[in-house]
């Protein structure tokens, strides 16, 4: 039974998420503010964290940022919670990890069902595998060769590493700047059009498989999973 660490001032918001969650067969844990939510957090890791923006003590973002630092929680799916739509909310949230991101006022169910979807995708995202999958995209990674829809695609080594990277983090919001320093291994003062044109090249390679790799505006890109669309 999954956990999931449910972070909101709003006492109201907070019981009827604890209600859903818990109707839905999850475990939760609740917090009003940030420091308590890092305090529960670190003492049993959750499953995932569903967190506010808005809170009194600490912004989420830095909620988020902590998580992320942190060793034991590093991985833990955020989905993170406000009452702003403005889309710099979205970039910075998406800039210090969070995986999702829900603008108030939402459906409960629908906040279930997106949990379910990132504990789903997480579940089956594995360190390394010699042979990975995503939709018509197939990596042999002993053999250093990709194929779409059954057909050979040559990629260079920087395209094929970036492939991996974004296909071994399926759903999840890749910065630039962190792509920079993972797959390029270069320090993020090195200009960001760097992963844009190799990106744009990877994606023609890809052909009709290009639309699995999204670019997020302003923050970065991520591969989605086909069966997220279904």
């Amino acid at each position: 039974m999954p956990t999931v660490l449910l972070v909101d001032d709003e006492r109201d918001l907070l019981s009827l998420l604890d209600f859903n969650f818990r109707s839905a067969g999850f475990e939760t844990a609740l917090a009003a503010n940030g420091e308590e939510a890092l305090r529960i957090a670190t003492q049993r890791v959750p499953d995932l964290v569903l967190l506010d923006l808005m809170l009194p003590d600490l912004p989420g973002t830095e909620v988020c940022r902590r998580l992320r630092a942190d060793p034991r929680t590093r991985d833990v799916p955020v989905i993170m919670l406000t009452a702003r739509g403005d889309e710099i909310d979205r970039i910075v949230g998406f800039e210090v990890g969070a995986d999702d991101y829900v603008t108030k006022p939402f459906s409960p169910r629908e906040v279930v069902l997106r949990a379910r979807a990132i504990l789903r995708r997480a579940a089956g995202r594995p360190a390394e595998r010699a042979v990975s999958a995503v939709g018509p995209i197939r990596v042999d990674v002993e053999a250093h060769r990709v194929y779409v829809d059954g057909g050979e695609v040559t990629l260079t080594p920087l395209e094929f590493k970036l492939l991996r990277t974004l296909m071994a983090r399926l759903g999840r919001v890749q910065p630039r700047e962190r792509l920079l320093e993972e797959v390029w291994e270069m320090s993020t003062e090195v200009e960001t059009r760097t992963v844009d044109t190799h990106m744009k090249r990877l994606r023609e390679k890809l052909g009709a498989a290009r639309e699995l790799i999204e670019t997020v505006r302003g923050v970065g890109y991520r591969m989605i999973d086909p069966a997220d669309r279904e």
